[in-house]
């Protein structure tokens, strides 16, 4: 087999719905380098371990799975799936997202390639509801700074194509799994490439981010609502602290307390 210059990561679970147009959004994709696609499979309890086998049989070559005979949980899988990719470059999606430009990965990696102080790109992203509404993500500027990541992160997970070294000098560094605290693995670990390296964004909406009524970042009931953005603010105060010398304390701890009012009304 030859080289793989970038591995789709997908963690899936219970996507039954959703798994297919995710694999099939990847196959798509018109590159001049080979891609693979890891899936980490969480045992579903649906049909999505079946759907995803499936592919695999029909495309050997290009996709594997990473799995086990229990579920481990989210951080678990997420980490267990970059630790198997390949890949030169990592694309990150997840198995109820998908890709839309089918020349989505081929741009990023070119980007990449020609501007080696580059760590990370990113594109813009369509927010789809379950009752039809959609929405263009981030809603101002494509912002490339420490600063203005600290504020608000524009990256989508299924926007991102990053270095591998660079992600698990990351995970070396920060060893997420010892901030359990922390709801989520993709902002930290944007904030560390914005602190670390230079970004770069595509300004066209290239993939597909779904806003599930009970995910964990898009939950109606208020107390588990609260709870991720309140975890969201603390990863960027923790980087703000670590980072940036606090310079931004007081008007992230401000937005803190505007986000949680928000939220309760």
């Amino acid at each position: 087999m030859s080289e793989v210059m970038l591995s789709v990561v997908m963690t899936t679970y219970n996507h039954e719905p959703y798994i297919a147009e995710a694999i099939e959004s990847v196959l798509r994709q018109r590159t001049s380098f080979t891609v693979e696609i890891v899936v980490g499979e969480d045992c579903s309890t649906d049909r999505t371990a079946e759907i995803v086998e499936g592919y695999r049989r029909r495309y050997p070559d290009i996709i594997r799975i990473v799995t086990s005979k229990s579920n481990v949980g989210w951080r678990a899988n997420y980490r267990r799936t970059i630790a198997a990719a390949r890949g030169r470059y990592i694309a990150l999606l997840d198995g109820d997202d998908y890709y839309t430009d089918d020349e989505k990965l081929e741009r990023q990696v070119s980007l990449l390639e020609q501007e080696p102080e580059i760590g990370m790109c990113y594109t813009r992203s369509e927010r789809r509801d379950e009752r039809g509404g959609c929405s263009i993500y981030p809603e101002g500027a494509c912002t490339t700074t420490l600063e203005a990541m600290l504020k608000r992160n524009p990256a989508e997970n299924c926007t991102v194509v990053a270095r591998r070294a660079l992600v698990e000098q990351y995970y070396a560094e920060i060893r997420p799994d010892q901030h359990p605290e922390w709801l989520t693995d993709d902002l930290p670990m944007w904030l560390w490439f914005a602190a670390k390296s230079r970004y770069a964004a595509i300004d066209k909406p290239m993939a597909v981010h779904r806003v599930l009524t009970y995910s964990v970042s898009h939950s109606p009931d208020y107390r588990r609502k609260i709870a991720f953005c309140d975890s969201l603010s603390n990863i960027s105060l923790w980087y703000d602290s670590v980072y940036n010398n606090s310079q931004m304390r007081h008007s992230l701890q401000r937005a803190k307390q505007n986000t949680a009012l928000w939220v309760l009304s």
